[in-house]
C-alpha cells in the first residue's frame, strides 16, 4: 500500500480509503470481515458519515483494539432524528450526535472533524457564520477532534473551504463522469499521455479547484469514484463503457491534491477489488483508452449516485434505494422478478412519494427525485 499525505494534516493515509457508507446494509459479522480485510491490505482511513447508530456501533466493535492505526473522518451534523437521517446545525443537536459517535465507534477523539456536506451558499453560511463552527472549533480545542475537514460535492463551496484558512482537508465527489466537459468531436483531446490538467477536458470550475488545494496544501479525499457503481456498467455509464474499480481509482489518484480515495465495499472482495490498484499495470490503470473511443458523456447532473443526501423523507422513503431498484429494472426489457420482489420488500415504496420535492432541495446532483417516485411506482404497478 502507497500512503500519502494528506495536506497540511501531515498525516500520512493509504491511497485506497474507506468508504463506509455502504456498511449500512450489512450486520456486524460482515462489517468485521470487511474491515479486517481493509486493515490487513493496509488501508488505514476510514469515512464514517452515516447517523444510523447500528452502522456505528458495528464500526467501532470491528475496530475494536486497532483504533490507533487508523485515521477517521467523522461528521458534524448528521444526526439521527425520529429513524432517519437529518442534516442539522443546531449545536444541541450536533453536540448529542457527535457524543453517540464517539461513544458507538469506542473512542475519544475523531482525527478529521468534517463540517458535513456544504453545497449551497445559505448551507456556508448557516455552517461558517453562527454557534455551529464555534461548536466546531471547541472540539478542536479539547482534541476531541484533531483537524477540521468538509464535505461538498460543490467546488464552488470548496473554494470557499479552502481559502478560508480554518479548513485542512476536503472530502469532494470526483471521477471522470463529474469532472469532464459535454462531449467534443473527438474526445481523445481530453486526455494527455500523463493525465495532465489543462487540455480543456476537465470543468474548468473542477480544475481549479484540484490545483488550488495543492497550492494551499489542503488535502483531499475522494467520495463517488465510482458514481455509485454506474461507472462499472456500460448501459448504465454516461460515458456508454464501462471502467473498472483500477481505471476509476487512477483517475482520482492523478487528480492534484488528491490524498487517498474513499471507496465503497460490500464484501472482501471488493476490498481487494480495489487495493489491486497497488499491483496493477500502467495498461490497467489506462482510463483514457476507454474514454477516448466512448460513444458519449456527462457531466454528472442529474443522476442519482445514491448517497443519501435526500433524506429525510417525511413518508420514510429510502429514496436512494427505490432509485437504484429503478435504474436496475430499466436496464431490462422486463422488470427482472428479483428486483421486483426486492422492490416490493421494501417497508415504503415510491407509490407514497407526496411530491414535497424537500429531497432535490438536498441532491448534490440536481435528480428530479419526484418524478422518479412517479415513474417507478407506475414501473412496478
Amino acid at each position: 500500500m502507497n500512503y500519502r499525505r494528506l495536506g497540511k494534516t501531515g498525516l500520512m493515509v493509504s491511497e485506497i480509503g474507506f468508504g463506509a457508507e455502504w456498511l449500512e446494509r450489512h450486520n456486524y459479522e460482515e462489517c468485521k470481515a470487511i474491515l479486517d480485510r481493509a486493515g490487513q491490505l493496509g488501508i488505514n482511513i476510514l469515512d464514517c458519515w452515516m447517523s444510523e447508530p447500528n452502522v456505528r456501533s458495528n464500526i467501532g466493535k470491528a475496530l475494536a483494539g486497532a483504533r490507533e492505526r487508523w485515521h477517521i473522518q467523522g461528521h458534524i451534523g448528521s444526526t439521527w432524528q425520529n429513524g432517519q437521517y437529518v442534516r442539522s446545525r443546531d449545536v444541541a443537536v450536533c453536540r448529542e450526535a457527535f457524543a453517540d459517535l464517539l461513544s458507538r465507534l469506542q473512542t475519544d477523539y475523531i482525527d478529521l472533524g468534517m463540517i458535513h456536506f456544504v453545497d449551497q451558499e445559505p448551507d456556508w453560511e448557516e455552517a461558517m457564520h453562527g454557534p455551529y463552527i464555534e461548536y466546531v472549533k471547541e472540539l478542536r480545542a479539547s482534541g476531541r477532534i484533531r483537524h477540521i475537514g468538509m464535505s461538498t460535492h460543490n467546488p464552488a463551496m470548496a473554494k470557499k473551504a479552502v481559502e478560508s484558512g480554518l479548513v485542512e482537508m476536503l472530502l469532494f465527489s470526483s471521477n471522470p463522469a463529474f469532472d469532464l466537459l459535454p462531449a467534443t468531436d473527438n474526445i481523445e483531446d481530453y486526455f494527455a499521455e500523463e493525465y495532465r490538467e489543462g487540455l480543456g477536458g476537465i470543468a474548468p470550475e473542477r480544475a481549479e479547484l484540484y490545483k488550488l488545494c495543492e497550492q494551499k496544501d489542503v488535502g483531499l479525499t475522494v467520495m463517488k469514484p465510482y458514481a455509485g457503481g454506474r461507472l462499472f456498467d456500460a448501459a448504465r455509464s454516461p460515458f456508454g463503457v464501462a471502467l473498472t474499480p483500477v481505471q476509476c481509482i487512477h483517475y482520482c489518484l492523478t487528480r492534484p491534491g488528491v490524498a487517498a480515495v474513499m471507496a465503497g465495499y460490500d464484501t472482501p472482495r471488493h476490498v481487494e477489488e480495489a487495493v489491486a490498484y497497488e499491483s496493477a499495470s500502467e495498461e490497467e490503470k489506462n482510463y483514457a483508452a476507454v474514454l477516448a473511443g466512448a460513444p458519449r458523456h456527462t457531466f454528472g447532473q442529474g443522476e442519482c449516485t445514491y448517497c443519501g443526501h435526500c433524506k429525510p423523507c417525511p413518508k420514510d422513503i429510502d429514496i436512494a434505494m427505490v432509485n437504484k431498484y429503478y435504474d436496475l429494472a430499466v436496464m431490462q426489457e422486463e422488470v427482472p422478478a428479483a428486483v421486483r420482489a426486492h422492490y416490493l420488500a421494501l417497508e415504503h415504496r415510491a407509490e407514497e412519494c407526496i411530491g414535497c420535492r424537500g429531497c432535490e432541495d438536498r441532491c448534490p446532483f440536481g435528480v428530479p427525485i419526484a418524478e422518479r417516485m412517479e415513474r417507478t411506482a407506475e414501473l412496478f404497478g
